[in-house]
């Protein structure tokens, strides 16, 4: 029995990476899949990366857009006719800098993407969960999330506050049996690494992977696969009695 069989699920970030990854494992689990990113370019190459099935519906739309995220979760449900699952995703990096050297703009579009945009979809997606008495929201987070790191204030800032965000409506849906998790990666082989590896060292990018896998007890980087997995585990009924938790998956960095 396949472990989605017949749920819908959303996904926002949805065309690369992780979320791209997700989404594949969730199809092969028997779901049907609502991709968000913000370029209709990107998600027209995600959908046939995908095999532009049936199963597939792709939305471009800013996360941080009020207007946007109403869209997005109507389009889904006149498509598939409800949500089973959210996995809210979006997320951007920001700048590498000291934080005394941040710029105020740069601050305010990691915490309008991180942060405002996972409130926003919580708080369109939720009512049709708690409509239908069922579902299950994971929302990515970070090893950032339960520790600090330098120069990257805005980042470690906005996934901190997701747990806050993911703690307070984990209270408040569960009496509608609506869950709500948090998943926390280590660093994960994806464009947002690269990003990072650069910005902390220009043109040394590759020593800084190296640097920051032997900080992992596993000694690697995780793969979008390795997050993928879990967020499976945390959509299906095999997690029917967990709300309100965050879940490292991070190689052991949690543990030191």
């Amino acid at each position: 029995m396949k472990r989605l069989a017949d749920k819908v699920a959303l996904i926002t970030g949805g065309a690369a990476g992780i979320g791209l990854e997700t989404a594949r494992l969730f199809l092969s689990e028997g779901a049907k899949v609502a991709l968000v990113d913000l370029r209709e370019s990107d998600l027209s190459d995600t959908a046939r990366d995908l095999g532009n099935s049936g199963d597939v519906l792709t939305i471009a739309a800013d996360v941080s857009s009020v207007e946007d995220c109403e869209r997005y979760v109507a389009q889904t449900v006149e498509k598939f006719g409800r949500i089973d699952v959210f996995f809210n995703n979006a997320g951007i990096e920001g700048k590498v800098a000291p934080l005394i050297d941040q710029k105020i703009k740069d601050f305010d579009r990691v915490m309008a993407v991180n942060v405002r945009g996972a409130f926003l979809g919580l708080q369109h997606v939720l009512p049709v969960m708690i409509g239908r008495k069922s579902g299950s929201v994971i929302n990515m987070s970070s090893i950032a999330g339960l520790k600090g790191s330098p120069n990257v204030a805005p980042y470690i800032t906005s996934k901190h506050a997701v747990v806050g965000l993911t703690r307070a409506a984990a209270i408040e849906a569960a009496g509608h049996n609506v869950r709500v998790n948090s998943v926390h990666p280590s660093p994960v082989n994806t464009r947002m690494m690269r990003s990072l590896e650069e910005g902390f060292n220009p043109g040394r990018g590759d020593e800084v992977k190296q640097q920051l896998s032997d900080t992992i007890p596993l000694g690697r980087y995780g793969e979008s696969l390795d997050i993928a997995n879990l967020v499976l585990f945390l959509a299906s009924d095999d997690s029917a009695f967990i709300t309100g938790a965050q879940y490292p998956v991070d190689g052991g960095m949690a543990a030191g």
